[in-house]
């Protein structure tokens, strides 16, 4: 999306009202917003002194509740604080390494208390790989279409493998289920769809791909030396975690259901009161930690998450900027879109238009299908994992 597209939104609905604005959507991702400083200012009415990212971010904010106001749209699924990134003292790729790397020492003592020379000894020991930069600077594979990325996960190995682990572990998995309201299913899945049910959780040092990307991969540097900033401070808080020996995937996620260390220090459970979180091994606090990450983004408990749709003949598909489920459903019906006879029907949801292996495929998404989302971005990500969940669960006989 254009990052400036919030600030037209602003600049076009206030004047007239909030009713003759044409222009419809901003995107869920913000993280770019503060590309178009300029655009930022202008919207503000004043050459604002405040940070050009404060000031687009208010302006997207007020886009927003405008739309809201004006019944274009309905309010967004709550989401938990934005998890920090490092200061540019510690990732500006022009400064010298040792600067940078004295940098986050100071940054992360002082931001969660860890021992210095204790970070100073950690480092010393971390190694860069070049083999993770070669990966994360890796082409993208060709676009895959959905009938084309669905059998990767949704096949029949990976459903008896869930259909398996889910009776094994069935008592635990339910009691988790009971407390959160996020089915025993939708989280032997994501388990699935992440490691192959703890079979690949990865085989990098968590330290050297995070450090690796910290320090050598300037674009995403900030995240990255964020989260190593983050292992420290969840070694802090779990410290049967030796974090020289964690091991991972390139992207330094841990784990059955691969958490990154912010992720891991947030919002992982203890499952089974133990005094201890440990999302490698033990099950109960994985299956706790699963459900409470949909629980922290906005689970709705007993909610649908998909329904099939038709759209009627000579529409053109809408194609949303977001996955957010803020379109009520008068408006997509308006845009031609309805659920299929004897699919789930909720307020508030968008539409995904996905190429089947017998043609286009229609969907309506609600809020449950967000939370997914933000497991992993990719839509197509989240449909099959809720796939997988319900063939896991007819396969199972839980209902």
């Amino acid at each position: 999306m254009n990052p400036s597209t919030p600030v037209r939104l602003l600049a076009c609905l206030l004047p007239f009202a909030l009713v003759a604005c044409a222009t419809q959507g901003t995107s869920t991702e913000n993280n770019d917003v503060a590309n178009d400083a300029e655009a930022a200012v202008l919207a503000a009415g004043d050459h604002d002194a405040r940070p050009p990212a404060v000031i687009a971010a208010e302006a997207e904010a007020a886009a927003q509740a405008a739309m809201v106001a004006a019944g274009m749209r309905l309010p967004p699924v709550p989401q938990p604080p934005e998890r920090p990134v490092a200061p540019a003292s510690v990732t500006n790729p022009d400064l010298p390494l040792q600067q940078r790397i004295d940098a986050f020492v100071e940054y992360t003592a002082t931001t969660y208390g860890v021992d210095r020379a204790h970070i100073r000894r950690t480092l010393a020991q971390a190694q860069h790989r070049q083999s993770i930069i070669d990966a994360m600077n890796r082409p993208a594979e060709a676009v895959r279409q959905w009938h084309e990325y669905r059998p990767i996960f949704i096949n029949q190995a990976r459903i008896d493998g869930g259909i398996a682990f889910y009776r094994q572990h069935r008592a635990a998995l339910d009691r988790i289920a009971a407390e959160t309201g996020v089915p025993a299913e939708m989280i032997v899945a994501i388990i699935g769809v992440e490691t192959s049910y703890g079979r690949v959780t990865g085989n990098h040092r968590v330290i050297d791909a995070l450090y690796t990307l910290a320090f050598g991969f300037p674009r995403r540097a900030p995240f990255f030396a964020g989260e190593l900033a983050q292992l420290f401070a969840l070694e802090q808080a779990e410290p049967q975690l030796d974090i020289l020996s964690l091991k991972g995937s390139y992207a330094g996620a841990m784990g059955m259901g691969q958490f990154m260390p912010s992720s891991y220090r947030l919002w992982a459970k203890d499952g089974d009161g133990d005094g201890r979180r440990d999302l490698l091994t033990h099950l109960p606090d994985v299956f706790a930690s699963i459900a409470n990450y949909f629980v922290v983004h906005g689970w709705e408990r007993g909610g649908p998450v998909v329904a099939r749709a038709s759209l009627e003949p000579g529409r053109e598909p809408f194609q949303p900027d977001t996955l957010e489920p803020v379109y009520p459903l008068s408006q997509l019906a308006a845009r031609g879109y309805r659920p299929l006879a004897g699919e789930p029907v909720a307020e508030g949801a968008t539409v995904l238009n996905f190429q089947g292996a017998s043609g286009p495929e229609r969907w309506i998404a609600y809020r449950n299908f967000y939370v997914i989302s933000r497991y992993n971005r990719s839509p197509m990500y989240s449909l099959a994992v809720h796939q997988l969940a319900q063939s896991i669960r007819q396969g199972s006989g839980a209902g």
